[in-house]
């Protein structure tokens, strides 16, 4: 009995002992669970593409909305009033300078032109025998017989009827002004609108009867801010070359080519805008006055300037601030806000924020965040494709297989 109580005694302290030691083996098998759960739950840095930023020689570019409008345009309006007779057009075609529109009873002016004529020859008749009698008179008074002032009263009389050839002839030219007027021309080539009046109808002046606008060329004037003003106003001003081009609604891009022709002499200060206008050819009458045109204005020819270039897609919008993802040391991405220019050849300029040679998140910025580590792979900036499996760089920013 007492060494059954004695191995009992000596039982405890074994039991307790293990009992210890399988706690610590459930602690330490605890922690390398845990160890293992959080390595599992790190997240894996996400794959994105990436671009070297570029420099290049550039011509910059400004977008404006603008009109087309024509460069002549008139109202047609009668000389002279009268029943018209006939419309000699159809609407909405090209007509010539001098094409006649429309005809105005002529019949009236034709008599009124008759009459001057008539008129215009009766005072030539009577000043031709009144310097007959001049003549006659110088003789008579050579051999003195007849008085001074006889002679004087027939020359006085010759310069009185050459006055009323000149008053008859200036009223035969104005019937026959008036005559003329009766068939309406158009004074400038172009497109002619509907017929306002039709025949039958009494017209004098104030009736506008079609419109006529000039088709080519043609004008695209639009409104530039201040920094345009300042970088082509004055070289337009003194005459050097500013390449315009405009497209139209249903155009892509900028098909039509022309030329600044007028900058206006001051800036609107209540709008911060200058008046401007290009010249454009419309030989195939594509461009219609009126239309709206998107403007894209150019530099003087020459006017090349570095510009840091990025694609439109590195580019992200945080509310009312542009921004790019930076990859700096560790392939970490970095938040950088930018200031952007316009679109050159497909790529956007930028103005501060980046610099030439870092590289950017071209693709997958929806992946990234700020600070957090990124799996880039390189591609070209203004092409888009991966080259090869080139990776970047952690802090050494160098390239590698």
């Amino acid at each position: 009995m007492k060494n059954v109580q004695r191995l009992s005694t000596l039982a405890r302290p074994l039991a307790a002992a293990m009992a210890m030691a399988g706690l610590a083996a459930l602690g330490l098998a605890g922690c390398d669970t845990a160890t293992a759960n959080t390595a599992a739950a790190a997240p894996a840095a996400p794959p994105i593409t990436a671009a070297t930023v570029i420099v290049r020689q550039v011509t910059e570019t400004q977008e404006f909305s603008g009109r087309l409008e024509a460069v002549e345009r008139v109202d047609i309006r009668a000389r002279v009033g009268g029943f018209i007779t006939s419309v000699n057009f159809k609407p909405g075609s090209v007509v010539k300078k001098g094409d006649v529109l429309f005809e105005i009873d002529s019949r009236p002016f034709q008599a009124e032109a008759s009459r001057a004529e008539a008129a215009a020859n009766s005072a030539a008749a009577r000043a031709g025998l009144a310097k007959l009698e001049l003549d006659r008179s110088e003789r008579l008074l050579a051999d003195k017989a007849i008085a001074q002032r006889e002679y004087d009263e027939k020359a006085s009389s010759v310069k009185e009827l050459d006055a009323n050839v000149r008053a008859a002839q200036a009223s035969l030219q104005a019937a026959r002004l008036n005559l003329a007027y009766t068939r309406v021309t158009s004074p400038i080539g172009g497109r002619v609108s509907k017929a306002e009046v039709t025949t039958g109808n009494l017209v004098d002046g104030a009736v506008i009867l079609t419109s006529v606008v000039s088709n080519n060329p043609i004008y695209a004037t639009f409104d530039g801010d201040e920094a345009t003003y300042l970088r082509v106003g004055r070289d337009a001003q003194r005459g050097a070359p500013v390449t315009v081009k405009v497209g139209l609604a249903n155009e892509s891009g900028f098909p039509h080519e022309g030329k600044l022709e007028f900058v206006d002499n001051r800036l609107d200060t209540s709008t911060g805008s200058v008046r401007m206008r290009a010249t454009f050819d419309n030989a195939d009458n594509t461009l219609v006055p009126g239309l709206f045109a998107r403007v894209q204005l150019g530099g003087t020819e020459g006017g090349k300037a570095t510009a840091v270039l990025i694609s439109e897609r590195a580019v992200g919008t945080d509310q009312n601030r542009k921004f790019v993802y930076v990859i700096g040391d560790g392939n970490k991405a970095e938040y950088r806000p930018v200031v952007l220019g316009p679109v050159i050849d497909g790529l956007r300029v930028v103005r501060d924020g980046v610099k030439a040679g870092e590289k950017i998140v071209v693709n997958g910025l929806q992946r990234v965040q700020p600070g957090a580590p990124v799996n880039a792979q390189l591609v070209a900036m203004d092409s888009g494709q991966p080259k090869g499996d080139m990776k970047v760089a952690a802090a050494s920013g160098r390239e590698k297989e």
